[in-house]
């Protein structure tokens, strides 16, 4: 049995939040998926909304202080990356653009990722298509094709979710644990700054 590592990538802003709910299910989905296909699952979440503050600073000084280090490492090391942002004005939201900003754009290359947004009304459904998927293409990240959009009232079904919805976690958690099922374990990159030259060996020119 091979342990694969999910990063999970919420950027609600409240408390709960809708976000939060959705990357949730989806992360549930996908580890069970996983196991059904032979392989452990770890999980490691990082809320963008307890990193605002030093995501601009990173933008300011081009240097994540080590909260911000953690959570980038969290999710270049992963295996998957299920990606989950709130929709405004017909996009994905600053905070979330902003994290992928702060990435080596060479970070999420070839990693799969399963793609997710919250909206009040499911008129803002498209912007999986026309923002989302976008912005994972030019990073060169694999997004599974199903996306998983939810409004307000998908919400109010039975068990506190419609059954379309619950339909849409479960395939694109399939297609996650598919496509992740069939590669070698990934290998966490090493931090260039963990084993740095002595000063002293720099004076010498070794």
């Amino acid at each position: 049995m091979t342990t694969r590592t999910l990063a999970v990538v919420s950027a609600g802003l409240g408390t709960p939040s809708s976000t939060r709910l959705l990357a949730d299910r989806l992360t549930t989905a996908t580890v069970d998926a996983l196991r059904s296909r032979g392989d452990d699952a770890t999980v490691e979440t990082v809320e963008l909304r307890s990193h605002a503050r030093d995501l601009a600073d990173d933008l300011l000084t081009g240097f994540p202080n080590e909260a911000l280090r953690g959570a980038i490492e969290t999710v270049t090391g992963a295996d998957a990356v299920i990606a989950v942002t709130p929709i405004f004005a017909a996009s994905y939201s600053g905070l979330f653009k902003t994290f992928f900003d702060v990435l080596d754009k060479e970070a999420l290359v070839g990693k799969p990722v399963l793609l997710a947004a919250t909206a009040g009304t499911a008129r803002h459904s498209l912007a999986l298509d026309h923002a989302l998927r976008p912005l994972f293409a030019y990073l060169r990240a694999v997004p599974v094709p199903t996306g998983v959009f939810a409004a307000s009232e998908d919400w109010a079904g039975a068990g506190g979710i419609d059954g379309a919805l619950a339909d849409r976690i479960q395939r694109a958690a399939g297609e996650l644990a598919d496509v992740v099922g069939g590669r070698p374990a990934a290998v966490r990159p090493a931090d260039p700054f963990a084993d740095p030259t002595p000063f002293e060996e720099l004076l010498r020119g070794s």
